[in-house]
């Protein structure tokens, strides 16, 4: 294709101006949109595709997920119970593959991979896939990879813990994110930093889905989370925190802690601490109604019977207190592919449509320092463009039936041909 690439719709998303707008006229040129609705003619050489009664959206993202885990071979998408020690590095990289393509025709051209929970030999698969997505061998979002989640001795995200293993039975070490006291901590970050994470991702309390861990109990001392945040810092990286309970969220804002992943027991005092100091948190507030908690251990059953209505509750609080709230499904928590549902669960909890395809396009950009070309549509960002039938401003639910999904310029989903 040696000119342009014009694509046509019925209306356009400008997520920053809060309003969609008639008609839709977007250039691509390589990888970047050039112009919208321009008022100059179109060069003869440009390629129009019409894609009809649409609206075109900036490419959705995802702030947590797991593509290596759920996905294909469980129940409804979800993991083995016993994942952990029965799916060796190969058939989960494969596994994430899949679960990566599914990802992207979702609509969901960005996410952010947050730690395993699993004995690897050190070896970072999510980095190892988001290379190959990047270079071409695989179809997939883009992905920001956390690697390991860094977790205490008997923590939360400790696969141990998950698999209820007994001693002795699969050792892990700081290269697989078990640390414990400043030293390990410090080394369990620049061991993910060395070998290709673009985030660190720290198990800062304990949780609804771990046998040994109350969900509100926080892991790590005030000097380990400071320890994790600085390492990553001075390497220019942003830590996300898995944090159910009060306690353990405050003391990850005092350590500077850039991303509250869960944030459900927040009370209001640590709502407002998020607010003070631009903590960005990521909600995952579909799951404490989707999940099927009839299916899990009684004890785990009890945990999410508490703390869930709870996270309901917190979540409205947060938005009208103007908390930086992105997109998160906590996939396969939500199955892969349905996580256009988090965004349908943001409007439920009292954000406007646009609000929610706001969190799921430029707040989340901002999350990943990449909001100068990534999550709007508008001349110089890169092209990551989908569309959605109807007007998700009117009906937000329309997120959940992507016709057209653009990366980077390519096409990887559109329209049979009439």
């Amino acid at each position: 294709m040696s000119g342009p690439l014009v694509l046509r719709a019925a209306r356009w998303a400008d997520i920053g101006a809060g309003q969609v707008r008639s008609p839709a006229v977007v250039v691509v040129a390589g990888h970047r949109i050039s112009a919208v609705n321009p008022t100059e003619p179109l060069p003869d050489s440009a390629t129009v595709i019409d894609l009809g009664d649409v609206t075109l959206l900036p490419g959705l993202m995802d702030m947590e997920l797991n593509l290596l885990i759920g996905g294909p071979g469980g129940p409804d998408g979800l993991p083995s119970p016993m994942h952990g020690v029965q799916d060796d590095p190969a058939y989960r990289t494969l596994r994430g593959a899949v679960n990566a393509r599914t990802t992207l025709e979702a609509g969901f051209t960005t996410v952010r991979n947050l730690g395993l929970m699993v004995k690897t030999g050190g070896y970072l698969l999510d980095v190892a896939l988001q290379r190959a997505i990047d270079q071409g061998w695989h179809i997939g979002p883009r992905i920001y990879p956390a690697g390991h989640a860094v977790t205490p001795y008997g923590g939360h995200l400790d696969p141990t813990v998950f698999q209820r293993l007994a001693p002795g039975i699969m050792p892990l070490s700081v290269a697989e994110g078990i640390a414990n006291g400043v030293p390990d901590v410090q080394a369990c970050v620049r061991y993910q930093i060395r070998h290709g994470a673009k985030l660190i991702k720290v198990s800062a309390s304990g949780g609804v889905m771990s046998h040994s861990t109350s969900p509100g109990s926080q892991q790590f001392s005030d000097a380990e989370f400071e320890a994790i945040a600085d390492e990553a810092h001075r390497a220019g990286l942003r830590v996300a925190a898995h944090a159910v309970g009060d306690s353990a969220i405050q003391a990850c804002i005092r350590a500077g802690i850039d991303c509250i992943e869960h944030g459900f027991l927040a009370s209001d005092e640590t709502i407002q601490m998020m607010v003070d100091h631009g903590t960005f948190l990521v909600s995952t507030t579909y799951l404490t109604e989707a999940m099927a908690i009839d299916r899990i251990a009684p004890e785990l059953r009890r945990k999410a019977e508490e703390v869930f209505p709870r996270a309901k509750a917190m979540l409205p609080k947060a938005i009208a207190a103007g908390v930086r709230i992105a997109c998160g499904s906590d996939a396969p928590a939500i199955p892969h592919g349905q996580q256009a549902k988090e965004i349908c669960a943001l409007v439920n909890r009292g954000m406007t449509p646009i609000q929610a395809l706001r969190a799921a396009t430029i707040t989340s950009a901002e999350l990943i320092d990449a909001d100068d070309e990534l999550g709007r549509l508008a001349p110089g960002y890169l092209a990551d463009i989908i569309a959605v039938p109807g007007d998700p401003s009117a009906d937000i639910t329309t997120t959940l039936d992507v016709r057209f999904v653009m990366k980077n310029g390519e096409i990887y989903k559109q329209p049979a041909a009439q």
